[in-house]
């Protein structure tokens, strides 16, 4: 694992995004991911702030496409009213660019660290 050509970054923010995507649950993807992912990070020999920027990943991947397998979508769209399919083109959108913009921004940071 240790010589991969996948970064521990995006391993891990794929994994949160699986787990999202599949199931539904921002805070499942986010504890499976860890969990999935702890065993494995002694092998990556990381620092302090190498595994902050794991946990950030995580977090970042586990926001990926909200869908209606999501409190939060029907939070959000009963709340202004919105239909599903508008509630998929504008809330399922916004977070998976807060995904997609987590990960580039944890990648960049990942090169001072």
């Amino acid at each position: 694992m240790a010589n991969s050509s996948l970064p521990p970054i995006l391993l891990a923010w794929l994994l949160a995004a699986v787990v999202r995507v599949t199931q539904g649950s921002a805070t499942v993807a986010m504890i499976t991911a860890a969990g999935i992912i702890a065993p494995v990070l002694g092998e990556f020999e990381l620092n302090d702030p190498q595994r902050a920027l794991i946990v950030l990943s995580i977090a970042s991947g586990a926001t990926l496409l909200s869908h209606v397998n999501d409190s939060g979508f029907w939070l959000v769209g009963k709340y202004f009213g919105m239909t599903e399919k508008q509630t998929l083109q504008s809330w399922t959108v916004m977070e998976s660019i807060i995904a997609v913009c987590g990960l580039v921004f944890t990648m960049i940071a990942s090169l001072f660290f």
